[in-house]
């Protein structure tokens, strides 16, 4: 079965920690003390990819024990998203027959058109912005970190304890990343920011066409059959039908999984394909990828 794990310490998944953890280090340290744009790109880099692990290790991934998965993304370096929150919205994004629903999706960016209608002009203009993906490297993690911290609020105030205790554990992870910064970091405070927000946009690359509204929740994954190193920053998780078929697979085997089934792959997401992520920017850097209120879905219905 794909799913069969062949051993049970994954040892790419663990050898790609330290090396972002490295890559880390180099930037804030030693590259930023050497020329500041080097060490804001390479740390920029390192925070994107350890978001792409902390999604690996909330699927399973390097070792078997949840609790040492966790530990190994503990540092907060991205600043922005608990990652206790992220793997409960995220899991429950995985189920597929409510992919894009306006509410029931916590990655859904869609809405129901009624509460798109009622929205102020100045909103709508702003989302029609984010649909498209200048907008969404703009804007877009703006856009989504607001969204997601007053629908978190919102829970937190109606006493869901869970979500506050996401929350809490993010305090001590921040604060290794400030203790790290105040006692080795040569970036300045407001360059680290920069850098966060900067690894939140290429994040957004990946999202931006992730999942399109469909009649078939088959039809509403993509594949884009990247090479490049934003494959390499979204550990594959570009080829995102496969990774929805087979979420306990660890990124190093997504490729290989694709090329021996890549027909049925194909079919399976009623050909919802892009060559790679320049065809992407191509296509959609300045155009809407599709509205913001579902296509498909009222709120009734």
């Amino acid at each position: 079965m794909a799913e069969r794990r062949l051993s049970k310490v994954e040892w790419p998944t663990l050898l790609l920690v330290a090396g972002c953890y490295g890559l880390y280090a180099l930037g804030t340290v030693w590259a930023a003390q050497l020329w500041l744009p080097l060490g804001m790109v390479l740390t920029i880099v390192a925070l994107a990819l350890h978001s792409s692990l902390s999604h690996e290790v909330l699927h399973g991934h390097p070792f078997q024990n949840k609790v040492v998965n966790a530990a190994l993304v503990f540092p907060a370096i991205g600043l922005f998203v608990p990652y206790l929150r992220f793997k409960d919205t995220h899991l429950d994004h995985h189920l597929d027959s409510r992919l894009t629903d306006p509410y029931d999706d916590p990655e859904s960016n869609y809405l129901y058109a009624e509460d798109w209608q009622a929205l102020p002009k100045w909103r709508q203009a702003v989302l029609l912005f984010n649909n498209t993906l200048v907008g969404r490297l703009l804007v877009g993690p703006l856009v989504g970190q607001v969204c997601f911290m007053v629908s978190d609020w919102r829970a937190i105030r109606h006493g869901d304890r869970r979500v506050l205790t996401g929350w809490l554990w993010h305090v001590p992870a921040v604060i290794l990343v400030i203790w790290w910064m105040h006692a080795f970091g040569r970036l300045p405070i407001w360059a680290y920011l920069i850098c966060a927000y900067a690894a939140l946009s290429i994040l957004k690359i990946r999202t931006f066409l992730e999942h399109q509204a469909h009649e078939r929740a088959r039809g509403r994954t993509v594949i884009i059959e990247d090479h490049g190193p934003l494959a390499w920053i979204f550990l594959n998780n570009n080829l995102h039908v496969v990774h929805h078929m087979h979420p306990k697979m660890p990124w190093y085997r997504l490729p290989e999984l694709f090329r021996s089934n890549r027909q049925r792959y194909l079919s399976r997401n009623d050909g919802y394909y892009f060559a790679s992520y320049g065809e992407v920017f191509r296509q959609f850097f300045w155009r809407r990828k599709d509205p913001v209120a579902h296509p498909l879905w009222k709120r009734d219905g």
